[in-house]
């Protein structure tokens, strides 16, 4: 009896270090950083087939966002903010301009559609005017 308590305790602590050594969900995004005077900033990376890519900008009430996509049958990408584009869905566009409806941090996701199983080099620019 004394056998398979210890046991237990053994594979319960060991368990327990295992979860906890574990970084669960997604990574933090990437800030969109526009040099000085610049009012255009490009987003690179690689990816896998359904596999996104996350990064964050910041901008003002006002403000007009264009992004392109020269590779669109490959990429697309959503503008997400809890506040302001909850339900943002993924956009296949060339080039989409929106206005920024209010100031604040907004999230950039770019995945790799499942057109092929290779991974693929992603370029997008994203304005601020």
């Amino acid at each position: 009896m004394r056998t398979i308590l210890l046991f237990l305790t053994i594979a319960l602590a060991l368990s327990a270090h295992s979860v906890i050594g574990q970084r669960g969900g997604k990574a933090e995004p990437k800030e969109i950083k526009f040099g000085a005077g610049q009012s255009t900033a490009r987003v690179v990376g690689i990816l896998s087939s359904g596999k996104e890519a996350n990064f964050l900008f910041k901008a003002q009430k006002g403000q007009e966002v264009t992004i392109r996509n020269p590779r669109w049958t490959m990429f697309d990408f959503r503008v997400y903010s809890e506040e302001n584009f909850p339900d943002g869905d993924f956009d296949s566009s060339p080039s989409y301009t929106f206005e920024i409806p209010e100031t604040g941090n907004y999230l950039f996701f770019v995945r790799k559609k499942m057109a092929s199983p290779h991974a693929a080099k992603f370029s997008m620019t994203v304005t601020l005017k």
